[in-house]
């Protein structure tokens, strides 16, 4: 994509944002605490995750991606070999293994600010290798551009997923039963 989606404010999740998470996983959501990102559409696309489920399992996936169109674009992604080009990159290209370093830094001091996770990982492989772009891409729309650089190529791969409309149709009265125009798949990381 020639321009990455802008940077959109933390927020609160509304009723309606939960209804459209509902639509986009196809479940209501665990763990949300925010908004980490919207769509150019207006929908959330990414989640913010406490760092534990109510039941008390650590989930150290904080940033969530939930649009299923740009879950799929990703998907394709993956299916093409790009997790493993970037993963041997990191072994040859000292830079960029320090800046995804600094990524992997970042990710965990975002997610111990809130609740400090002892011994977890961060999440998508950081900080040694590429294990799911949807968390890399998550992370990057979440924490905006210049904060992780793997995820910052991936979302420039990316078609403008939102370009040929929104991924959900929320109702418009109280009845809702309005259905998503597509019910989505959850990414195969960690699923809040």
């Amino acid at each position: 994509m020639e321009t990455a989606p802008p940077t959109t404010p933390r927020t609160e999740p509304t009723d309606a944002d939960v209804e459209a998470f509902k639509q986009q996983l196809g479940r209501p959501p665990r763990g949300l605490r925010a908004i980490a990102h919207r769509c150019p559409c207006g929908q959330p696309d990414v989640v913010e995750t406490a760092p534990r489920l109510p039941d008390g399992t650590p989930f150290p996936t904080l940033y969530y991606l939930t649009c299923p169109k740009a879950n799929s674009a990703i998907g394709t992604l993956e299916a093409n070999g790009v997790m493993k080009e970037m993963t041997d990159r990191l072994g040859t290209d000292p830079e960029l293994a320090a800046a995804y370093r600094a990524a992997h830094e970042d990710y965990i001091r975002r997610r111990d600010e809130i609740e400090e996770l002892k011994g977890f990982p961060s999440a998508g492989g950081m900080p040694d290798r590429v294990k799911c772009l949807h968390v890399l891409v998550a992370h990057s729309l979440a924490a905006g551009p210049g904060v992780n650089p793997l995820g910052d190529e991936a979302l420039a791969m990316l078609p403008e997923w939102w370009r040929k409309g929104t991924c959900v149709t929320l109702p418009t009265d109280s009845s809702k039963d309005s259905p998503a125009d597509s019910p989505a798949g959850a990414p195969k990381e960690d699923t809040p």
